[in-house]
């Protein structure tokens, strides 16, 4: 059984049995493991179901500050699962619909998590395992990694990762990727802006434990309103005067908050924060 901090506090308890995933619990960050190992965690009905549970959950626990997503086995994530691509292959278009939207709302459940998101990337993030990589606020990947928009050989399209993916990696790259299907190494994969860093694979945990450290310096409610500060600005330009002018209102807001003064008071009087 994985039980959510936080509800635990609050006298309620998430009595979810997960089957496709594992949740460990840190001080102040959660790892969310896909454990479909034999599967080099392809995705299904199930592990997309869970997943999306798992990530409203964690975003409503106060004590969880940073999410780790990471693969059990020798893969990140290696794509849709054959099983589940075979059904539906038999679906009608009102199924497939309906399957397709539930992945599209984990992936903008991730995208939109007002709290950061890391990916640790190892062996295979093919397909939707790239679109995950791409939903997530930072992407570290080890040098065995390796990635790819292979759905147009099977006569498909990355349609509901499309939007992540050519964000990251630029409209250019995402016509040539999108069509051609080839392989991406981690060391390609950096160079395209998919992921952050590319570290040896033995480096990984530890590059991922100091992230967390660094992001857990940060005021959460500043981390949340950041990325919400970022949506807006990736929709508007430095030529859109109502932009600029809620940029003003919001950081005059910011800075009369409680978690504001409290980091300038801690910043003068070369003390941690409260929150750290």
């Amino acid at each position: 059984m994985n039980i959510i901090p936080s509800l635990v506090n609050q006298g309620r308890q998430s009595t979810m049995n997960y089957t496709t995933l594992e949740i460990e619990h840190q001080p102040q960050h959660s790892t969310l493991w896909l454990k479909r190992p034999e599967r080099h965690n392809a995705l299904n009905e199930t592990l997309i179901q869970e997943l999306s549970l798992a990530f409203t959950q964690l975003q409503q626990a106060t004590e969880v500050r940073v999410i780790v997503l990471a693969g059990r086995g020798s893969s990140f994530c290696a794509g849709g699962d054959l099983d589940w691509m075979r059904r539906a292959a038999n679906y009608s278009e009102a199924e497939n619909l309906a399957d397709a939207q539930q992945l599209a709302n984990l992936l903008k459940i991730i995208y939109r998590c007002p709290k950061p998101v890391i990916a640790r990337i190892h062996g295979a993030a093919i397909g939707g395992g790239t679109g995950l990589a791409a939903v997530c606020d930072i992407a570290i990947a080890s040098t065995v990694a390796r990635f790819g928009l292979s759905e147009v050989r099977l006569g498909l399209i990355p349609a509901t990762i499309g939007p992540y993916v050519a964000d990251a990696i630029g409209w250019r790259q995402a016509r040539r990727y999108f069509l051609s299907g080839e392989s991406i190494s981690a060391e390609r994969a950096v160079s395209l802006g998919l992921v952050h860093e590319v570290v040896a694979d033995d480096e990984l945990d530890s590059r991922i434990s100091s992230l967390v450290a660094e992001l857990n310096k940060g005021g959460p409610q500043a981390m949340a309103s950041v990325k919400a500060l970022l949506a807006r600005l990736r929709q508007g330009s430095p030529w859109d005067d109502a932009l600029l002018e809620d940029t003003a209102i919001n950081i005059a807001r910011i800075r009369i908050g409680a978690e504001a003064q409290e980091g300038l008071a801690a910043f003068f009087a070369k003390r941690p924060a409260s929150w750290i």
